[in-house]
């Protein structure tokens, strides 16, 4: 199904990219090839529906952030794109999404929002709610780091 050149940079791909102004030139060094056929071979499983998107996760302690909160909204459905689109354009937020509610949690729209402290979390929703008009949410803080891990598709060569 894959070719040797796709089952390398889907190795490669599955955990962290490098964090370097050209990752996939970083990639393709690592493999023996170069950045163009990273690219290329890249696009292709895009194109073909093998690779279907890309995570980042924000490793917050790394960047300085100590405070981490999850806030739940209450957004209606017929404000939800505009709402989003005010949301995602805040800087300390790096995740934004709408999901259905539950039976006794109202709430159908989420924002992960970074800072330096518990207040500064606080008055960014505060913000958030005053710029989208959105009143009713809860702040739910990160308390553990839980380890985060990508899926792996091939372990290594020998897959190959």
């Amino acid at each position: 199904m894959f070719t040797d050149l796709e089952k390398k940079i889907i190795a490669v791909i599955q955990g962290d990219l490098p964090v370097e102004k050209r990752p996939y030139q970083a990639i393709a060094q690592t493999i023996g090839t170069d950045e163009k056929t990273v690219l290329a071979v890249v696009r292709d499983l895009v194109d073909r529906g093998i690779i279907r998107r890309f995570g980042a996760t924000l490793r917050h302690q790394k960047s300085g952030f100590t405070a981490n909160a999850m806030v739940a909204w209450e957004v209606d459905e017929d404000r939800v794109e505009a709402v989003g689109r005010v949301m995602a354009s805040v800087d300390q937020v790096s995740h934004c999404y709408r999901r259905d509610p539950a039976k006794d949690w109202p709430y159908n729209f989420y924002t992960m929002v970074h800072a330096m402290d518990e207040p500064a979390c606080r008055a960014i929703a505060a913000e958030i709610s005053e710029k989208t008009g959105v009143a009713r949410y809860e702040i739910l803080f990160s308390r553990k780091e839980l380890k985060k891990t990508s899926m792996q598709y091939f372990d290594d060569e020998e897959d190959f």
